[in-house]
């Protein structure tokens, strides 16, 4: 049994009721919803005050979950996925099966798969990918602890993730790549 167990009943709960939760990830703090639902999204469009134009980067547990949401991924860049040390988040085209809200203006969505294991655990039971947005008002830093996290938006959640509260390692924002013929293009 996990030490965080009754978070993830609770996540779940809200997930599935199209709810928003505020839970660690393997990057920063970050404000989440079923990736799948547009009504979810919205909310936390308007929780962050962010422009409605702007995408977002969706979690995933697995490299078949990403062949689910994604057409026509080469391959060749999960072997790259695998020798990155840090979360990397990669930029697809031809998003399917995703909320319109999630999806890029082109059609692309940001996908990332998860290593951390309570995000892991949260994706695997809930079945389906999960919205992942810094903790933050859009033009605000983002917050690298869950103290920097501000009222509003600790206020705006239906429900706090308690594992982790505490951690105090640094943590920092995923890069963003874009994989064109086996190449990759840095976007940050």
């Amino acid at each position: 049994m996990f030490d965080f167990e009754n978070d993830i009943e609770n996540c779940l709960q809200v997930l599935r009721s199209g709810g928003i939760i505020l839970y660690p990830t393997d990057t920063i703090w970050g404000l989440g919803c079923d990736a799948t639902n547009e009504a979810a999204v919205e909310k936390i469009i308007e929780l962050k005050n962010r422009p409605p134009e702007k995408s977002f980067v969706v979690l995933v547990a697995t490299e078949r979950e990403v062949l689910k949401y994604a057409a026509s991924v080469d391959l060749s860049l999960f072997d790259f996925l695998e020798q990155q040390q840090n979360p990397t988040t990669v930029i697809y085209d031809h998003a399917l099966g995703l909320a319109a809200n999630v999806i890029a203006p082109n059609g692309s969505v940001a996908m990332r798969i998860c290593r951390d294991n309570f995000c892991k655990h949260l994706i695997k039971r809930f079945q389906k990918p999960i919205v992942s947005t810094s903790a933050n008002i859009s033009g605000e830093t983002a917050p690298k602890f869950f103290s920097e996290i501000t009222d509003p938006v600790k206020l705006g959640v239906d429900y706090m993730v308690h594992y982790r509260q505490q951690d105090n390692l640094p943590k920092m924002p995923s890069s963003i790549i874009k994989w064109h013929k086996g190449e990759v293009i840095k976007i940050r």
